[in-house]
Formats: C-alpha cells, structure tokens, sequence
C-alpha cells in the first residue's frame, strides 16, 4: 500500500519537475498568459467580425490570416533567434501582443473600426508568432538540463491546452456582458502581465555567435535540416500530420449542423473537450520518464488521433463525439509534445532556433489542410470529408511505424 503512495507520488513529482527551475517557471507564467490572451482574442475577433459583417466568409479570413504570415517568415524566425538573444525576442514579440489589442480596443471606443483592422491584427500577429514560436522553444532548452526537456515542453504545451480549454469560456462571458471593447482591454492586460514575468528571466546570451548574412543561415539551417535524417523524419510527420489532423476542426460547425442537429452551445463543448484531452494528454507526457521508447509512443499516440478522426466520421450520436473529442485531444497532445521535444533533443543548439523555425511553418499549413476537406465537404458531405483525412492519417503513420527504425527507437 505504501509503496503504490511512493509511486503515485513520484510520478506527481515527475509530472511537475521543471516547474522547480525558477526561471522555467516564470517562462511558463508567461506562457499561460500570452495563450490566455490570444485564445481570448480568437473567439472575439470572429465573434466581432460576424457582428460587423454577417459573413462567413470575412469570419474565415480574419480567423486564418495569422497562418500566411507563419509560413513565409518562421524560418526567418527561426534564424534570428540563433544570433539574438531569445529572451529579448520574446519580449518584443509580447510587446506586440499588447500594442495589437490596445489599437483595436481604442478603434472600437472611436467608433472607427472597420474589419480590415481586425484583419490586418490577425496578419500582424501571425508576423510576430513567426519570431516567438522558435525563440520561446529554444530558450527552454537552454533554462532546463537535458534530462528535463521532455518534461519541460511537455508542460508548456498543457499550459497552452489549459488556456484552449478555459479562455474562450472566459472570453465568451466577457464578451457577453462589456462587449468587445471591454475584451480587448482585458487581453491588453494578459499580455502586460506577461512582459513582466518574462522580464525576471535572467539574460542567456547565445553560445554561438552566427556572422553571416541571415540568408545564407537559414539555407544552412534548411541544409541542416534536410542532412540530419533524425530531424527530417520528425519534421516531416509534423508536417504531414498537421496538414491532416488539424483542419478538420474547421468542419466541426458543419458536422454539428448537419449531422448532430444543434447549435453553437454543442460546438463549444466538443471544441471544450479537445482541450481538455490536449490538457490529460500533456500531463501523461509530462509524467513519462526518461527510458520509455519516445518515438514509438509518438507514432502511437498519432494512431490514436487517426482513429479517432476516422470514428468521428462514421458516428452520429452527439454524446459519443463528445468522448471521441476527449481521446482526439489526448492523441493530439502526446503527438505534438512529443514531436517537438524529439527535434529540439536530436537538434544542435547552434541550429535549434531555425529548426524551431522550419517547424513553426506548421501553423500555417492548417488552412491548406482545410481547403481540400471543405470542397470534400461540399460536394460530397462531412462525413467523408473526416474520413478521407483520418485514413491518409492512418496509411502514413504505420507506414512510418513499420519502415522507418530511426525514429521507433528514438528515446
């Protein structure tokens, strides 16, 4: 009996080991306020935009018009935080994160705000994700030991589940009571909160100094990339995984619609429900030690979102997705936290911050990824849009799992 408490225990305590690391710990703070604030953010800028333009088609642009700007400038990112010190990138970046909100907070009190603002702020922030995705990865490999960094990413990814699970919730009720003025204030703060923890970080300067025109380091960094075999596998199951497990979120509305019969109350829970299984799927992660078999978990755990892709296709009982929900969550978590520990741990540090930058490019393939399941969707139907994506996603993976050793036995 007592020795199951010890092992309970121990695994609590490895669960939330490098919140120990003083610094880690005021970089994850940080983190869950910037996630707070940009989670809010998302639903009020394409709840606003319907109220501005009752178009469907203005609320998708808004909505994915931070994903361009990561993809053309992560790598740029990327290698900027291989010659800048990180922690000063990161407080630029969250510099502007509160200067966004803050002009359209003081647009909507002019009575001057149109929804080309609200565009121009989802591009503007997708500039600045580019810079602070790869920084803000790279700084936590240098705050924590090797042994940590699992743990450590792991964390950091169930900080930003928490926030996908809680904000919108939050926002929504906000939103609902002040109106959007009032929410945009409200992120202003977060974001302020957030320069401010991240300013206790002590200043790590960066050990090595790149000279060369930034150009020609980020064709090295793609070089590098492409010749480390390890780190082009990772990246490439985080590329092709994206593109298929993530966009299909953008036909849930559909699938609540058509299938389901209700309304916008039952795609919040659904929505809800991925983040609380990122959430458990994170913590699991978190709690894993250091000998367990990595990449064959990583490539399980991207079955299991497969799977669960292809069962909400075929079900059409609410109360079922809604479980469906929970284990796509989990799924998505292991696959995504595991990923990016994998690269930043086979990756030198010298070029870490352009890996991270080639990896950031993820976030803005989703919307590539949506467009061919909504033209599925609307000449065919939903169904065989979730399904077509949960099958690829399937063929892929075992495909690794059976043919590629290198990263089945990565640790």
């Amino acid at each position: 009996m007592f020795s199951r408490y010890r092992n309970k225990n121990n695994y609590f305590s490895n669960t939330f080991h490098s919140l120990g690391n003083k610094n880690f710990r005021l970089l994850f703070i940080g983190l869950v306020l910037v996630m707070a604030a940009v989670n809010i953010q998302m639903l009020a800028r394409g709840y606003y935009t319907w109220e501005l333009t009752k178009s469907p088609i203005w609320v998708t642009l808004t909505g994915a018009g931070f994903a361009p700007p990561i993809l053309i400038f992560s790598i740029f990112g990327g290698a900027i935080s291989d010659r800048i010190e990180r922690k000063k990138i990161i407080q630029i970046a969250q510099l502007g994160l509160f200067a966004i909100p803050l002009f359209i907070a003081i647009s909507i009190r002019m009575e001057t705000i149109t929804v080309y603002h609200l565009l121009l702020a989802s591009l503007l922030q997708g500039c600045i994700w580019a810079f602070l995705i790869p920084a803000r990865q790279t700084l936590i490999s240098q705050l924590v030991n090797k042994s940590e960094l699992k743990n450590a990413t792991a964390l950091n990814a169930s900080g930003m589940s928490l926030m996908t699970l809680s904000s919108p919730a939050l926002g929504g009720l906000i939103y609902g009571f002040y109106g959007p003025e009032i929410v945009y204030y409200v992120v202003c703060f977060l974001a302020l909160f957030s320069i401010i923890f991240t300013s206790l970080i002590p200043r790590i300067k960066i050990n090595i100094i790149n000279k060369n025109n930034v150009i020609f380091e980020m064709k090295k960094g793609l070089v590098y990339a492409l010749n480390n075999k390890t780190v082009f596998w990772l990246l490439i199951i985080a590329m092709t995984t994206t593109l298929l497990a993530m966009p299909f979120r953008s036909l849930l509305p559909v699938q609540i619609d058509e299938i389901f019969l209700k309304g916008p109350e039952a795609l919040g829970i659904l929505m809800s429900m991925i983040g609380l299984g990122s959430l458990l799927g994170s913590l699991f992660i978190a709690g894993m030690n250091t000998n367990q078999s990595t990449g064959l978990i990583l490539l399980l755990t991207s079955l299991i979102t497969s799977i669960a892709i292809i069962l909400n296709a075929l079900i059409t009982q609410y109360s079922i997705a809604v479980i469906i929900m929970i284990i796509l969550g989990i799924g998505d978590a292991g696959r995504r936290t595991l990923n990016m520990s994998l690269i930043i741990e086979n990756s030198d540090e010298e070029y870490r911050g352009r890996v991270m930058g080639i990896y950031a490019t993820n976030f803005g393939l989703i919307p590539l990824g949506a467009i061919p399941l909504g033209f599925l969707a609307e000449f065919y139907n939903v169904r065989i849009a979730f399904a077509s994506a949960g099958v690829l996603l399937l063929i892929f993976t075992l495909l690794i799992l059976f043919s590629n050793k290198t990263i089945r036995k990565l640790r």
